[in-house]
């Protein structure tokens, strides 16, 4: 066999990158990890850890206004700081980052500094060195695109949205799905005047029908400003602003664009076009069950090959790969059935499984209850927040195929709503469960009759 300077070479220190690395040095394996920006990858730096940290802070100013039927009273109205939550952020994710630089260097990984670019099949270039692997992995994760119109070059993305230097007042963001939605959310209680612009018809395509529409109107109950079939024309940038000019002939005067419009693998500059690395016809890299590209030797797992853009996916994927490359081990498949999510607008969504159209496709006859309701907690306040709830069953074998919420703590319920869906219990079973009182969750359990079928 020949020498190679190490067993895996990892470009990109993303929770997939870093985890692979990991792991496979666990094995006894020679690895190193190439990372041109910051340890952690989207998720840990532009992603989901300070955006759920933005998203608690846009909670409390409906709280503090929830307070008041509780017996709290604020002495005065209470303000927003915007420098203080992004500078403590800023000071969290720095944390984070030296964690995973002590995770790598306990772990026994070489940690190299720079943009890899692959030359041939077990050769990297990192700053004018050559590094040579017996296997390269590919996790450089995606990067945001933004479509063209005049005045793009006023818009910011999800690498700039939690840095900016003052607050906007007027917030605008395009697009419909859960970057658009979220961001959309939290401006708007961070006490932006938020608007969202999407050309659909309807925001987060793919997730059920009727937890987009509920979505929807609990947003719009909160003061979010919903343009819907319709785009930017073009953004002008003035004394007072941004004049965004859309296609529907509407004008809005914002601080701020965000540009949620999707991303894509980044693989600018990785060298592997020039090694015909086959792609799909999106763009993403092609790998097999295996993780492996049209050229075995180059491995991939992560947003860079389509699948769904999640952490947790790009852990599991990291694990699974160690299994098939370095271990006498040969691990079935990945199943990437069932993979709960969250998306963290407000009110939160939690998800897992089947979308009532998806279970209407699939089976010959499904059930569907569902609730929606005003919680327990908002009964003593002024709020007209709801909560959704909803359950898709298969009629043939009873198993709970979908499971749906939107409301506060969506994501923390779902979680384990995921494990029974993930283990096929059926309806029969969740009925026999007994809830604990007084909560939103114990709805889960208590729905006895269909709501239709």
């Amino acid at each position: 066999m020949p020498d190679f300077d190490y067993d895996l070479f990892v470009i990109g220190a993303g929770s997939g990158g870093v985890r692979a690395a990991r792991t496979a040095a666990a094995t006894g394996a020679r690895v190193a990890v190439a990372e041109d920006r910051y340890l952690g990858g989207t998720c840990v730096n532009v992603g989901c850890v300070p955006k759920k940290l933005y998203s608690y802070a846009a909670h409390f100013q409906e709280a503090f206004g929830d307070a008041d039927g509780f017996g709290w009273s604020l002495p005065e109205a209470p303000t927003f700081d915007w420098a203080t939550l992004r500078d403590n952020k800023t000071r969290e994710i720095n944390r984070l980052n030296e964690i995973y630089g002590r995770l790598l260097e306990s772990a026994g990984v070489t940690l190299i500094e720079g943009r890899a670019k692959v030359l041939d099949p077990h050769r990297v270039e990192v700053a004018g060195t050559v590094h040579s692997a017996a296997k390269i992995l590919v996790a450089v994760g995606g990067w945001p695109w933004v479509p063209e119109f005049p005045g793009r070059e006023h818009t910011l993305t999800s690498n700039e949205i939690f840095d900016l230097d003052t607050f906007p007042k007027r917030f605008l963001v395009l697009g419909g799905g859960y970057i658009a939605v979220e961001f959309a959310s939290i401006f708007n209680g961070l006490g932006s005047e938020s608007h969202l612009v999407y050309r659909g018809e309807l925001f987060l395509r793919g997730f059920d029908r009727e937890v987009r529409e509920f979505t929807r109107e609990q947003m719009e109950e909160r003061g979010v400003r919903l343009h819907f079939e319709t785009n930017i024309e073009s953004i002008e940038k003035g004394e007072s602003g941004l004049t965004v000019s859309l296609t529907n002939g509407e004008t809005l005067e914002v601080d701020a664009v965000l540009a949620a419009t999707g991303r894509k693998p980044h693989l600018q500059g990785l060298g592997l076009d020039t090694l015909g690395v086959e792609l799909n016809s999106d763009g993403t890299v092609h790998a097999n069950e295996r993780h492996e590209t049209s050229i075995p030797s180059i491995l991939a797992l992560g947003d860079v090959t389509g699948g769904p853009e999640l952490t947790p996916v790009a852990l599991a994927e990291a694990m699974h790969l160690v299994r098939c490359h370095f271990s006498d081990d040969t691990p079935p498949p990945l199943d990437y059935s069932h993979i709960a999510t969250a998306v963290f607008c407000h009110p939160n969504i939690g998800t897992v499984g089947l979308s009532e159209e998806q279970a209407r496709e699939r089976y010959a006859a499904i059930r569907v209850y569902r609730t929606d309701f005003k919680p327990m907690k908002h009964s003593l306040s002024n709020s007209r927040a709801r909560c959704l709830m909803k359950l898709i069953v298969d009629d043939e074998s009873d198993v709970v195929v979908g499971a749906h919420m939107v409301g506060d703590e969506a994501g923390e319920v779902i979680q384990g709503i995921a494990i029974a869906v993930k283990a096929g219990l059926t309806k029969a079973d969740f009925d026999a469960t007994i809830g604990i009182h007084p909560t939103g969750a114990e709805e889960f359990v208590t729905m006895r009759t269909p709501t239709r079928r």
